[in-house]
């Protein structure tokens, strides 16, 4: 008994959540409207199917109302394609040509009183339908992906992978269990309230719209990379961040590239803004001069200013930060050893 009732916790907690995450997107006002719409729909049309789960695993549901959530899958396929196209080529207006892809999600829930749903070889058969029309519209995401990797910025080709990863887990997952290679029907729903979790953390920790700020740049995958081969070259055998004057712009115009299109490239690539990029190169600096003999009588504060940090203070904050010790605790490791 306990742990069925913990099962429909789990599973309608990531209903919740979900929903929570649908009103967010639909009300938010920042960045791209129209994607966000989209993103909304997807998640909606899987909270749907996945309630319709949870609720059928313990009470009986009229088989009109399961068709109901079934054929939200038919819609979360479009909004997916649509989704994409929305973030990468910035289309503003759909046609109503588009929209025919949302058809079948429309002839379906007008049919929905009378599409077998009985457990039966022909609602099995509708069922592998939907499912299959998921698996095609999957298919056209990632082909599109592949298509745009190179000529996309490096954050967002990630941003809608993992969505169509996420998207895509969960077609498997449910085509496992209709197929009964997965015997236990509720884990659809777990699965589901996992992934919801996470992308609840993707959302507030890295969502597109703080990556809007590059979206109008012309700066695609190989340019990036190779922009950050150049500034990584240079920091390496320049040493150019031992100079304390040395800023975004300063660097950015010894690469002959925008200050603005440089932090781009560190903050795509490397996930840090342009002073923690460069504090790293400063931090290994340090490590090595702190073990150094001929250094070992030096103040930490002339290490310091030897690496390029202005100050003590914001040396030590930076070292421990990325190594979780203080300068004279990481000397005094290498003393004892």
């Amino acid at each position: 008994m306990f742990e069925k009732g913990f099962i429909l916790v789990l599973s309608c907690l990531g209903v919740i959540q979900a929903l929570f995450l649908c009103f967010y997107l639909f009300r938010v006002k920042k960045g791209n409207r129209r994607a966000n719409t989209f993103l909304a729909f997807i998640l909606l049309g899987l909270t749907i199917r996945i309630g319709k789960s949870v609720f059928h695993n313990y009470i009986e549901v009229d088989p009109r109302i399961r068709n109901l959530g079934i054929a939200t899958i038919l819609a979360v396929g479009p909004f997916l394609w649509f989704y994409g196209k929305a973030v990468f080529e910035k289309q503003k207006t759909f046609s109503n040509k588009q929209y025919v892809h949302l058809l079948p999600f429309g002839l379906f829930v007008l049919c929905s009183p009378i599409i077998p749903n009985r457990g039966d070889v022909a609602s099995y058969v509708a069922y592998g339908l939907v499912f299959m029309h998921l698996g095609i519209y999957l298919g056209m995401c990632w082909n599109y992906l592949f298509k745009k990797r190179n000529v996309i910025t490096p954050q967002l080709f990630k941003w809608y992978r993992n969505i169509v990863i996420g998207v895509s887990l969960i077609w498997i997952v449910y085509v496992a269990i209709v197929l009964r290679w997965i015997p236990v029907y509720i884990l659809g729903a777990i699965f589901f309230s996992f992934l919801v979790y996470l992308f609840s953390y993707l959302l507030l920790k890295r969502h597109v719209f703080t990556l809007e700020k590059y979206s109008n740049s012309t700066i695609n995958t190989t340019t990036s990379k190779k922009i950050l081969q150049q500034v990584k070259r240079l920091l390496e055998e320049n040493e150019v961040y031992l100079d304390r004057d040395s800023s975004l712009q300063s660097i950015a115009e010894q690469l002959q590239v925008s200050p603005r299109e440089l932090s781009q490239v560190i903050n795509e690539n490397e996930q840090k803004n342009f002073s923690e990029f460069v504090n790293h190169y400063r931090i290994e600096k340090a490590k090595r001069l702190l073990i150094d003999p001929s250094y070992v009588d030096e103040k930490i504060a002339t290490i310091a200013y030897d690496c390029g940090f202005g100050n003590v203070t914001s040396f030590n904050l930076a070292f421990k930060s990325e190594t979780q010790r203080t300068p004279s605790q990481y000397r005094n490791q290498y003393k004892v050893a």
